[in-house]
């Protein structure tokens, strides 16, 4: 519990005291309505339905703590503070760690009642998260570029930019149009563990160094243990969603160039989530992967496809502009580093972490390019070839492999 200080002694009045305190079961009608009145307009053009997540942890508030005893994925799915002001919720915070080795922590969400702005509470609650939470060095969170309000706050406590995000929303219709065109996938298989060192070379691999030092990620990121997967079964159970994850390798070397990581919902009533990766040197795989994941939504009640793409992506942008998905929404990720706690502490860590941080500096061995890529001017090849039936139906390349994975 973090408490301001009263007013000092001889004041005639005594301040009412602002608790920070972690939520409770009786709180979360209060969070519901502060995170709706703060987020509805914000996040209604992303189809993210604050009420009903918030609804979903009061319904499975019981587990969701027992899950918070000992370590797992969903530990800290319910890492939720809240301020107090004479008894009334003032603000709310949700954080979680972003890494495996909870090096680097994400503000998710952050909502200050309207009756409470402009008096503190949020630099106060964004405090008690820095100092409460020790094991973090890094923090990040997201802000939309014209929430000013927002931004300036962050600004204020130390958060800078790192980069800008857009989100995309993919319509139907071009899905349909998309999943008329046979991919060229050659090597597509279902992610296992097996492949988790390649994808965490590919993840590190496709972004500047900056964001790698920020996301800390260890191949630890990208396995699953058997509790993570028995509880991420409940949770797509529990969401009417499945999840459909595979890798793109370069024949030789087996090294991972393109992953995807689809979220399909069974009810219709949410759109399709893709995450999407590609190596630098394979933009070219941006319409084939496309092209797979429109094919797998169409077994799927119709619903747009959602993605993102950042600004050290400018072809991902290209093809997606190309393509006519929709600019959703815009926003800019934030980091801010408690370095400087790190070197103050009695415990003399320093050159550990400094070795452990310039390794991830270092710069990657490239792929070399196994497979032919395509000519300049792919793009509007790619385009004007889905408008034409193909030449050669019969072609001798062996079919791509599925790629689903329910796991």
């Amino acid at each position: 519990m973090d408490n301001i200080p009263a007013k000092p002694e001889g004041d005639p009045q005594e301040a009412p005291e602002l608790i920070i305190r972690p939520a409770q079961l009786g709180d979360l009608e209060a969070v519901e309505e502060i995170f709706a009145e703060a987020f509805d307009e914000e996040y209604g053009s992303r189809s993210v339905d604050i009420r009903r997540q918030v609804r979903r942890l009061r319904q499975w508030y019981g587990p969701l703590k027992t899950l918070s005893l000992f370590p797992n994925r969903f530990q800290h799915m319910f890492t939720v503070h809240v301020a107090e002001l004479e008894g009334k919720i003032q603000g709310v915070i949700q954080v979680s760690p972003f890494n495996h080795s909870r090096s680097t922590w994400r503000v998710d969400h952050i909502a200050v009642a309207r009756s409470a702005q402009r008096q503190g509470v949020g630099s106060r609650l964004l405090k008690h998260c820095l100092e409460h939470f020790r094991e973090a060095r890094t923090w990040i969170l997201e802000v939309n570029i014209h929430n000013e309000a927002a931004m300036a706050l962050y600004r204020r406590n130390g958060f800078q930019p790192l980069a800008q995000i857009t989100y995309w929303s993919i319509p139907v219709e071009i899905l349909a149009a998309l999943s008329q065109h046979e991919p060229k996938l050659p090597n597509l298989v279902p992610v296992t563990n097996r492949d988790a060192y390649a994808i965490y070379q590919l993840d590190t691999g496709s972004m500047p160094a900056n964001v790698r030092q920020v996301y800390d990620r260890e191949v630890s990121d990208f396995r699953t243990s058997p509790l993570d997967w028995a509880l991420e079964r409940v949770k797509l159970s529990i969401s009417h969603t499945e999840r459909v994850e595979a890798c793109v390798y370069e024949p030789e070397r087996k090294t991972a160039i393109g992953y995807f990581n689809l979220k399909l919902d069974c009810t219709g009533q949410q759109p399709h989530v893709a995450k999407l990766t590609v190596h630098p040197a394979y933009t070219w795989l941006y319409p084939e992967l496309m092209a797979k994941m429109a094919q797998l939504v169409q077994a799927y009640p119709p619903q747009s496809l959602a993605l993102a793409s950042t600004d050290y992506q400018p072809e991902r942008e290209e093809f997606l502009l190309k393509l006519g998905a929709q600019d959703v929404e815009r926003t800019l990720l934030m980091s801010r580093s408690v370095w400087h706690k790190i070197r103050e502490s009695r415990f003399s860590w320093d050159n550990v972490y400094i070795n452990a941080m310039l390794r991830s500096l270092q710069m990657k061995q490239p792929v070399p390019e196994r497979f032919e890529a395509p000519q300049k001017g792919w793009l509007e090849h790619y385009f004007h070839s889905l408008q034409q039936p193909e030449s050669d139906p019969h072609s001798s390349e062996s079919p791509p492999s599925s790629g689903q994975n329910p796991g």
